[in-house]
């Protein structure tokens, strides 16, 4: 809300709508907290001789526990949109009289009043008795269950990487695990999630959600679920790689998060893409751990999922990652250890044609059944697989697999990623300067919102994909003439080479104002281009990929006609070195209903 009500223009809103046409649909909603317990709002003032409301209104700690931030011009205004959270009738504007209403109801005269009040504002109560010089007492049977059945001891940031194929999700994406007492790694799967999302109707399709999402249409919500089905959702379905980053919190401080999200039972809020997302949100809850902690002021404009847990790393709050490897990335590391002979055999026993064990060593067919097996399970998610004539052929693998008797051949994954956090930060400005034949020379400035392109340092990021968002050229000449150079609302892209085991659908989607040359001049055009086709080679290296694009344009540049244009791009990226990379890209884009111009270009 805060970015679109003051700051975001039509064009940054067009963009993710235009991006949205070329993704897949939007994630399903998820399991909701206990039952939450009901309360009255009362008005009946019995005990605030013990509180100075004023001062008290406009503590750093009160004004997180409403999710109260400054105004453009004068007052407060709270992120949480549900009106029922609120105690006050005017609470969402008004911490003072939110204050005012909340002690009313936590120390009402009628004692079945107080306790459902301080039943349903653990954090509340607690924070105003040590305000009282006293600790909270509460007597609340279904907190304690549920706090039993999380049995919390400590918690944990994780972070699945982009994912490509979801406008929600190109960025990445956090949520929370909640730490068990005497959790080993082995049990993490059935430790509990704390989870941020949009709830979407389950009749829009991924434009209308991409859209709904820009202008905060939906509903969002904190959930709470076993940490087992998010790792499915993203290390299984989606195939991607997470990484769990253990936070440096007491378990005092634990326990005041929790406190919270019980509160947030009754809390819903507009679910915003860029700013209120699931990053913001998450920061806004663990702020709540120590009265000095104040996250979301970093994100006054955007809230990118990388930049948040650089953010807790510069509070000194995470520990160092552990990695949990994706289906794709477990295939991979399998695929590049077999032989010739172990990777043929793994492939057409993964179609169900089973190897003679005469002909093999029982380390070989370990590793034919293993790899045939994870090879399958990841075809299963990755192409919607119907379930029952392939889960029988899984089975399978698994019952000749043991009746090996041999030790599996392969290496786990080896974790040589750059965490998230350690990547470059997703804001980029730059100068430079220009020379041309018919044109006078300039000084040329760059600003790009988010995020990253392709060459940008890879470290901390998915390889080979670009998502770069609202990047705006200017230039300077010297006679004095300053324009516009260049305005991409987004310019993204997948082009992750071809594997032996999978081939990724190689896609980009570009759209907003360029300068095209003419005869002896640039001209402007406003355009939409999206392409789809493959790429070779490797993200670490020598890298190509071509696309057949379709581009649609209007403007000076092409005699202020629409104009339809479709024919081949390519490039070439090069990895020098860490932060060195050179790249060459080239497209020919003949106009379908003039033949007398081309889009043509190389850069």
């Amino acid at each position: 809300m805060r970015l679109f009500n003051s700051r975001a223009s039509l064009f940054v809103r067009l963009s993710l709508i235009i991006l949205s046409l070329f993704s897949a649909s939007a994630l399903a909603k998820t399991a909701d907290f206990t039952k939450t317990a009901t309360f009255a709002k009362t008005a009946t003032v019995t005990k605030n001789s013990d509180f100075d409301i004023p001062t008290l209104a406009n503590q750093s700690y009160w004004l997180k526990l409403g999710h109260y931030l400054p105004n453009t011009l004068s007052g407060y205004e709270s992120t949480i949109d549900s009106e029922d959270f609120f105690l006050a009738a005017n609470g969402k504007t008004h911490p003072k009289q939110e204050l005012a209403a909340t002690i009313n109801a936590l120390y009402h005269a009628d004692a079945s009043v107080a306790k459902a009040a301080r039943c349903q504002y653990p954090a509340r109560f607690t924070w105003l008795e040590s305000k009282a010089g006293r600790t909270a007492q509460l007597d609340c049977p279904e907190l304690e269950r549920w706090q039993k059945v999380l049995d919390p001891d400590g918690m944990t940031l994780v972070f699945p990487t982009a994912f490509m194929n979801n406008p929600s999700s190109m960025f990445g994406h956090t949520l929370l695990r909640i730490d068990a007492q005497d959790q080993t790694r082995n049990k993490e799967l059935v430790a509990f999630a704390v989870n941020f999302a949009a709830e979407p109707s389950q009749d829009d399709n991924a434009a209308l959600y991409a859209a709904k999402g820009l202008f905060g249409a939906y509903p969002g919500q904190f959930t709470v679920m076993p940490y087992y089905r998010k790792v499915r959702e993203y290390n299984d379905i989606e195939s991607r790689d997470i990484w769990e980053y253990p936070l440096n919190l007491s378990e005092q401080e634990v326990n005041r998060v929790l406190l919270h999200l019980w509160e947030m039972q009754s809390a819903t809020f507009d679910y915003y893409f860029l700013d209120e997302n699931c990053s913001y949100q998450l920061l806004a809850l663990l702020q709540l751990a120590r009265n000095d902690l104040n996250l979301v002021d970093d994100f006054p404009f955007q809230a990118i999922p990388s930049d948040t847990v650089k953010t807790l790393a510069n509070h000194d709050l995470i520990k160092t990652p552990n990695f949990r490897a994706s289906f794709g990335t477990r295939l991979l590391n399998m695929s590049q250890q077999a032989s010739h002979t172990v990777f043929d055999a793994a492939q057409k026993a993964k179609n169900g044609d089973f190897p003679d064990h005469q002909q093999y060593t029982d380390e070989q067919l370990a590793a034919i059944y293993e790899f045939a097996y994870e090879w399958l399970n990841f075809d299963f998610y990755d192409q919607a697989l119907p379930r029952d004539p392939y889960a029988q052929r899984l089975t399978q693998l698994l019952a000749l697999r043991s009746q090996i008797d041999a030790a599996s051949p392969f290496e786990p994954v080896k974790n040589t990623n750059i965490a998230p956090d350690k990547g470059h930060g997703s804001t980029r400005i730059g100068i430079g300067a220009r020379a041309a034949k018919y044109r006078s020379d300039a000084l040329t400035f760059a600003w790009r919102a988010a995020y990253h392109d392709l060459l940008d340092p890879q470290d901390g990021f998915v390889p080979g994909a670009q998502i770069s968002f609202v990047d705006v050229a200017v230039s300077h000449d010297e006679d004095g003439h300053t324009q516009l150079d260049k305005l991409y609302l987004i310019d993204a892209m997948t082009i992750a080479p071809k594997k032996p085991v999978f081939s990724s659908l190689s896609w980009n989607v570009r759209a907003g104002f360029d300068r095209q040359s003419t005869t002896d001049k640039q001209e402007g055009r406003w355009f939409a281009q999206g392409g789809m086709g493959q790429s070779w080679g490797d993200s670490n290296g020598l890298h190509a990929y071509a696309l057949w694009s379709t581009s649609l344009s209007h403007g000076a540049a092409s005699d202020d006609q629409f104009n339809l244009a479709t024919g081949l791009e390519s490039g070439l990226l090069w990895q020098l070195a860490d932060d060195h990379r050179l790249g060459v890209q080239a497209q020919y884009l003949p106009l379908l209903n003039r033949s007398s111009l081309t889009q043509s270009q190389v850069i």
